[in-house]
């Protein structure tokens, strides 16, 4: 019998280039970022009222954050570096007393006055001098870089970075190469196994023919009938589903022109939907609200704090949004001013109803009390819009045979309700108990 080669060898050299490759992938991937240098903040240098920045900080969120910014400039100017530009004893004075400084003729002030529109700073004769000092540190501190990742480069997406493990990703691909490994393995081993078996005059017995398992299919009859059945119904439930979702828009998430966050709004800062859709208490619509309505609140933040920011939307990106209402307005942030040079806005529609349907939102909102997420979902977790439920009428007629109508300090239904609880013999009354199913409730 010839030989076929030393097996054993080509074994042993396959496993020691797996281990070689594991190792340098450990090696190389599992570092512990706890053992990266991490970045030192500078100092601040101490600000030269010598107040307390900490309390400072919640001085000026509480007093002077409505009209002024620490490093760009709003109603009024820009605050960081502020113990630079003015004596401390001229600070105090205007704190106090903006007004009477302007009127005395003061020339800073009066200079300041008409820099900025002339628009009047609100007095704070109740902030004491140990009080301003502290605003005053907080405005001196030296602004804070964003913290740049390790090397430079941010983790990228999808990339699971554990404290001294490593990355999914490493793991997953280790395995792919083991079992690619193997496969080559099995691949030399029936290669080997072919040899062996042709030096030692072993003839391998060759497949029989079978039968083709579409032709065994075809002459059985019974078979055929059935399947042709279950085809012709599986396709007739398939075509019903199907034209049954012709017009329903559900999941409907459209790109709008302005990128607006219900999340951020309705969510993390709990603006009350009926704040901006303040039609919807009163009307049949709920409207789309005026970018006035933004502006009430847009007008003094420009921008969004770093916190905002996600993994899948920047800062950045945020900033640019606003900058779109600003220009859609007319709105110069720097010189706090409306242009008069302003763009329309071509929001895209999301909840549309057939024209033959007729729904009041003052009736489910201000009348049976209905809350904005019963038909439009969570949209205080959304970050894009969309519509969220089926609005199909046996969506509508559903809703109303289950819900029952709030009693609880609504005199509207109070009549009613006594007289058709009595006539159903129940306690609660359903919509469609007082009318909810008539056709001619929505079509009309």
């Amino acid at each position: 019998m010839k030989k076929v080669g030393n097996h054993n060898s080509i074994s042993r050299k396959l496993l020691l280039s797996l281990s070689l490759t594991l190792i340098f992938s450990l090696t190389s991937f599992a570092q512990d970022p706890a053992a990266a240098p991490a970045a030192t903040e500078a100092a601040a240098p101490a600000a030269a009222s010598g107040g307390d920045p900490v309390k400072g900080k919640e001085l000026f969120n509480a007093n002077c954050a409505a009209c002024h910014k620490l490093d760009a400039k709003s109603t009024g100017p820009a605050l960081r570096g502020v113990a630079s530009k003015h004596d401390m004893a001229w600070i105090y004075k205007w704190v106090h007393n903006s007004s009477d400084m302007i009127k005395s003729g003061d020339p800073v002030a009066v200079k300041l006055f008409e820099e900025n529109n002339k628009a009047v700073m609100t007095s704070f004769p109740q902030l004491s001098e140990g009080d301003i000092d502290n605003i005053i540190a907080y405005t001196s501190e030296v602004k804070a870089e964003p913290a740049a990742a390790a090397g430079g480069a941010a983790t990228p997406p999808g990339t699971n970075v554990e404290g001294g493990g490593i990355s999914n990703n490493i793991i997953l691909g280790a395995l792919a190469l083991v079992m690619a490994i193997l496969v080559v393995m099995l691949f030399m081993v029936n290669k080997v196994l072919t040899k062996v078996a042709s030096n030692n005059g072993i003839e391998v017995a060759p497949k029989e023919g079978r039968t083709p398992i579409w032709k065994a299919f075809a002459k059985n009859q019974f078979l055929v009938l059935v399947t042709s059945i279950f085809l012709l119904l599986a396709s007739g439930y398939f075509v019903y589903g199907y034209l049954m979702q012709v017009g329903v828009d559900q999941n409907y998430e459209p790109i709008q022109p302005i990128h607006y966050s219900h999340k951020i709004h309705a969510g993390d800062n709990e603006i009350n939907c009926k704040y901006c859709h303040s039609a919807a208490r009163v009307s049949k619509t709920a409207g789309i609200p005026s970018l006035n309505v933004c502006m009430n609140c847009h007008k003094n933040i420009s921008e969004v704090a770093e916190t905002t920011a996600t993994a899948e939307y920047s800062k950045a990106f945020y900033d640019a949004q606003i900058q779109k209402l600003y220009d859609a307005v007319g709105w110069d942030k720097t010189k706090q001013a409306y242009t008069g040079k302003t763009q329309p806005v071509k929001w895209v529609r999301i909840h549309n109803l057939p024209d033959f349907v007729y729904f009041n939102h003052s009736q489910h909102v201000s009348v049976a009390g209905v809350e904005c997420q019963t038909c439009h979902g969570p949209v205080q977790e959304f970050e894009i819009m969309k519509q969220y439920s089926k609005l199909t009428m046996g969506w509508c007629v559903d809703c109303h045979r289950k819900t029952d109508v709030k009693m609880e300090g609504n005199a509207y239904y109070e009549k009613i309700h006594a007289e058709l609880s009595k006539k159903y013999g129940v306690e609660k009354l359903t919509a469609a108990q007082m009318g909810g199913l008539e056709c001619g409730k929505c079509h009309y």
